[in-house]
């Protein structure tokens, strides 16, 4: 029999009543809906219930009985789940009860369609990029992590620039004072990053990304890196400010000066399941509600015509000349060949 494991938003009231419905709708599916102890007992509590009909993660079933994870909440209690199931190869669909909710797939009032979609088996498995992080301090390793999203690097204190250099490959590009830097995958394109003034990437490009937050310089632009690459920045030590790092706004450690932080892509990307072939681009107009008035789209193949004219091809008309000065070595020059005017 089929398990899946419920991931709920227990501190709000209406990713309760989600879980509540879900878990029933499983249920009549014949299928085994799980939860994790601490949630199944909060929602219980929360809806004044003594049962609700689920197995417990770690007491009735282990990760490895599970066929897939549904997330009820915004984009933050879907990085939760994903740290959860880290270790099983796990596809997690999301359901947004929160605002903008880019890593959810479906929205609250499409809960029972989505739930009816997943018991079918209606639905395609995509692999999300996902970076290692490392912390060092005079060559030992402070700190192990992941993120999906990114990892950010900021000032400790308000009242202070944090110093770095930020680094691609083993070679400095820039130093500056700023209130600190993220290096994200592109599904945290549309995240931190993008708050910071980044890129939006699509899921499907294969790059890393370097935003610098609010730089004291003339060069800090956002930087688009191989995913072959590795990024890193460090800390000054010419101040004493000190920063901190946060993986995915969940993760933290706490960096003094002179500290080191290297992102790389991980070779164990996060698996999220799609209901819907929607094009990115169709879910960021939606999600950000941008403005498309005036759009016409592409022609058929078949209505379009040929190109009324024909732009001529200008023949640049160059030519290698010698210098003017045949005593001294040059470069030679390159002049209008007049001729063919």
């Amino acid at each position: 029999m089929r398990r899946i494991l419920v991931f709920t938003h227990t501190g709000r009231k209406d990713a309760i009543a989600a879980a509540i419905e879900t878990c029933h709708q499983f249920t009549r599916a014949g299928i085994l809906p799980v939860m994790r102890k601490q949630d199944q007992q909060a929602v219980i509590g929360a809806n004044g219930d003594d049962y609700l009909h689920v197995e417990i993660l770690g007491e009735d079933c282990t990760m490895a009985d599970i066929d897939l994870g549904v997330v009820l909440g915004g984009d933050g209690s879907v990085l939760h789940a994903a740290e959860q199931v880290r270790d099983a190869d796990i596809p997690l669909v999301g359901v947004n009860l929160g605002h903008v909710g880019f890593l959810a797939e479906s929205e609250r009032t499409e809960l029972a369609n989505s739930v009816e979609q997943l018991v079918a088996h209606n639905y395609s498995v995509e692999e999300r990029m996902a970076i290692e992080v490392k912390v060092w301090l005079d060559n030992i390793c402070l700190a192990e992590t992941w993120a999906l999203n990114e990892a950010a690097v900021e000032k400790a204190n308000r009242e202070r620039m944090v110093e770095v250099v930020i680094e691609v490959d083993g070679r400095p590009i820039s130093t500056f004072g700023c209130d600190g830097v993220v290096m994200a995958t592109p599904t945290g394109s549309t995240a931190y990053a993008f708050s910071a003034g980044g890129p939006v990437v699509w899921p499907e490009v294969a790059a890393l990304i370097m935003v610098p937050i609010s730089a004291h310089a003339l060069f800090a632009k956002p930087l688009v890196i191989s995913p072959n690459s590795t990024m890193a920045v460090e800390t000054l030590t010419r101040t004493d400010a000190e920063a901190v790092l946060w993986c995915d706004g969940r993760r933290t450690i706490d960096l003094p000066p002179g500290a080191r932080v290297e992102v790389t892509r991980s070779d164990k990307p996060v698996k999220l399941a799609r209901l819907n072939t929607t094009p990115f681009s169709e879910r960021l107009v939606n999600k950000f509600e941008l403005p498309i008035q005036g759009w016409r789209g592409p022609a058929r193949e078949s209505d379009r015509r040929p190109a009324t004219t024909a732009l001529p091809v200008i023949n640049a008309g160059v030519k290698t000349v010698e210098p003017h000065n045949k005593d001294e070595p040059g470069i030679p020059m390159v002049a209008r060949d007049e001729t063919q005017n």
